[in-house]
């Protein structure tokens, strides 16, 4: 893009009232340096969790894995993953041992990285293009499966991934995260939250004694867990009376960061809902019990393979799981999804830029949703999160966040953020503070984590 392109496009940013973004240095207008990777690693820590329960299972142990990559001019850069294999490929999940599965998808980012050895390469999204097919061709060979999910393979391409952007990032002295956007990319995520709501997550069974004490506390979205372990009867009557008991709880509860004033529902049914008509039956109880105009989205109710239209169910229905690359978001749309989960920490920072400029340009809505990762990628996260548009009747940006709650040790790893202690790490009444810091800094994810460079110390 040149000067004259890069006015025009801001000149359309500023009339659509997206303000806040970065003007384009001169630095960027350099040609880009060549990379090439000398030496790749990789490891892994095994985390223990508090059971979480979704799509029928429960996951209790949370691999973070870490790739280094070393270029030719000697810079070394860790980057680092959070494995979840239940949401990623429930098939995958069922098949094996839960250590089993992690193995797998280790076993593929330990791939990607013997593939990308003694080559070089321009922008990580490039990489991530060369190397994914290979990745997931590989992926069905190890875990027997011919219809492996290709968000599998990208998360196991995030720790890798993330070391190729600190790498680009370094190689072409880039600074802060707005710099390293390419500019294709930029108008997507181009806009600039003074706060950004902090979501915790409620697995399936929850109590609404527990979700009315995150509400006390000063969360005024959360994200519920529908989708009930049975039958597809015996779901449907659990998922109604757990509305209901919802409603009760904390219906009338009101919040500054909406428009209506009032606290908004997010229901992730994580695919388990076979027919629409089924759907159905839950948002026509919510009607009749005075819940539905506070429903802000549903997230992912059907399977990937189920092609239902979903533009005439009068909610906002979001694609997560199922919107593995920029084609499958497409496709999604034109299926009547009108909002997308992204994950730059579970499909990768470079798919994820795709995706959220396609939905910039469909004027489909986005936010970030979580894979209960550290909190290093919760600032990885965050820089997603605080740069894209106003979600439809809200005034903050919008980031699940559960891993607090979910793992066990975590105040040791919030230990190992080079920014721990930040005001931006923190959940202050149900918001992170994104202010003019967090934008300087970027979160502190250019920072190397003591903890984990001491784990590639020798190699």
């Amino acid at each position: 893009m040149n000067r004259r392109e890069f006015v025009e496009r801001t000149s359309a940013l500023v009339a659509a009232g997206i303000t806040g973004f970065p003007l384009q240095s001169e630095a960027s207008e350099k040609p880009l340096a060549t990379i090439r990777i000398k030496n790749v690693s990789s490891n892994f820590e095994r985390e223990p969790l508090n059971p979480y329960r979704f799509k029928g299972s429960a996951i209790t142990d949370s691999w973070q894995t870490m790739a280094m990559l070393e270029s030719e001019s000697g810079i070394r850069k860790i980057g680092l993953a959070t494995q979840g294999v239940l949401w990623s490929d429930s098939s995958v999940f069922a098949a094996h041992s839960e250590s089993a599965g992690n193995a797998l998808m280790y076993a593929m980012s330990e791939r990607a990285l013997q593939l990308i050895k003694g080559t070089s390469f321009t922008t990580p999204v490039e990489l991530l293009d060369t190397v994914l097919p290979e990745v997931l061709a590989y992926g069905k060979k190890i875990t027997g499966n011919p219809n492996l999910r290709k968000t599998f393979a990208l998360n196991a391409l995030v720790c890798v991934d993330n070391a190729a952007w600190l790498l680009y990032a370094q190689e072409n002295r880039m600074a802060r995260f707005d710099d390293m956007i390419p500019a294709a990319y930029k108008p997507g995520l181009s806009y600039r939250h003074a706060k950004v709501a902090s979501i915790p997550s409620f697995s399936v069974g929850t109590s609404p004694e527990r979700i009315k004490a995150a509400a006390d506390e000063g969360y005024f979205i959360m994200k519920l867990k529908t989708g009930s372990a049975g039958t597809q009867p015996e779901m449907i009557e659990k998922d109604i009376a757990f509305l209901t008991a919802l409603h009760k709880a904390i219906g009338h509860y009101e919040t500054p960061y909406t428009k209506t004033g009032k606290i908004p529902y997010y229901f992730d049914a994580n695919g388990r809902y076979e027919k629409k008509e089924t759907l159905l039956r839950f948002l026509d109880h919510a009607k009749k019990i005075g819940a539905f105009d506070q429903i802000a989205v549903i997230e992912e109710p059907f399977e990937e393979n189920n092609e239902v239209f979903v533009g005439d169910l009068g909610v906002r229905v979001a694609a997560d799981e199922s919107a593995h690359t920029v084609e499958d978001a497409a496709r999604r749309i034109e299926q009547g999804y009108s909002a997308i989960a992204v994950k730059a920490i579970a499909k990768t920072l470079s798919m994820t830029m795709k995706i959220t400029q396609l939905a910039y340009e469909k004027k489909i809505p986005c936010f970030c949703a979580d894979l209960t990762v550290n909190p290093i990628l919760v600032d990885w996260n965050k820089a997603v999160a605080a740069r894209l548009p106003p979600f439809p009747g809200m005034t903050v940006g919008l980031q699940e966040t559960n891993g607090h709650q979910y793992f066990k040790n975590w105040d040791k790893l919030m230990s190992y953020h080079p920014k721990a202690g930040a005001t931006w790490t923190k959940t202050q009444k149900g918001v992170y503070l994104t202010d003019a810091t967090f934008y300087e800094q970027s979160g502190g994810i250019f920072e190397p984590s003591a903890h984990y460079e001491a784990l590639f110390a020798d190699k």
